[in-house]
């Protein structure tokens, strides 16, 4: 990716970080040289993880974190600050979602998706700032979803949460850009991972949903990745408060 995309040395959080998105992210910004704690409600899972960001050459840490726990998001930090003294960027990629009609949606659902989504995020960005506001720098990303500005059935809890990211994201960018903390947030459409591996079992559902995407393909987790490092590196120190819609032009129709 060139210099310019060099983050050697930056210490970097990832939520949800022992599969799909959080992981390949992990390994994206290995590569290009950062040091990363990864959490997840699964350590062993994380240490997985950060087994191959050891093997990349840089450090790492995994940390048992349950987002929607302040107790937990504390910690988190705490752990950071012990192992690495500073923190440059957060990327805020957990996520829970449950699938059914409104009309059988839970008290229960409600308050997972909520917690989850947006209060454990909003109180990982409160976290890491706090930290950031005495660096006098950081970077955080949210990791939204095309379902955060586009209707889907089956999942209104979900995209309402996505939309509050959106919002979120740009309430906190305009806070904390005295302190030179830089809120973005990437909205992916649909990427291929092993999270959503039975429904792309499903060839029916597959067809239908890449007719669906103008690119005519699914995304793969790279193309998160790569948006996301460009955003943590100085290439992108102009920019703050915007959604990156990596969907394949799914919102283009």
């Amino acid at each position: 990716m060139g210099k310019i995309l060099d983050v050697s040395g930056k210490v970097i959080v990832i939520t949800g970080g022992s599969r799909g998105l959080g992981a390949e992210m992990a390994r994206e910004f290995a590569a290009s040289g950062a040091d990363l704690v990864l959490t997840s409600r699964n350590k062993e899972s994380c240490e997985v993880v950060a087994n191959e960001v050891r093997q990349l050459g840089r450090k790492a840490v995994a940390v048992s974190c349950d987002v929607s726990n302040l107790s937990d998001i504390r910690n988190l930090f705490n752990v950071t600050l012990k192992e690495f003294g500073r923190l440059d960027v957060l990327v805020n990629n957990a996520g829970a979602n449950v699938t059914k009609p409104a009309v059988e949606v839970t008290e229960e659902d409600w308050d997972y998706i909520n917690d989850v989504n947006i209060k454990g995020l909003f109180f990982c960005c409160q976290e890491a700032a706090k930290i950031m506001i005495q660096q006098n720098s950081g970077k955080i990303i949210n990791i939204s979803s095309v379902g955060g500005v586009k209707p889907y059935k089956r999942i209104a809890p979900y995209t309402s949460t996505k939309a509050a990211v959106i919002h979120l994201t740009r309430s906190l960018a305009a806070e904390w850009a005295r302190y030179n903390i830089h809120v973005n947030s990437i909205a992916p459409g649909l990427i291929s991972t092993e999270i959503n591996k039975t429904e792309m079992e499903n060839t029916e559902w597959l067809d239908r949903a890449i007719k669906a995407i103008p690119l005519r393909r699914l995304g793969d987790p790279k193309d998160i990745s790569q948006i996301a490092l460009y955003l943590i590196s100085d290439a992108a120190n102009y920019i703050t408060g915007q959604t990156f819609y990596i969907d394949g032009g799914t919102l283009s129709e």
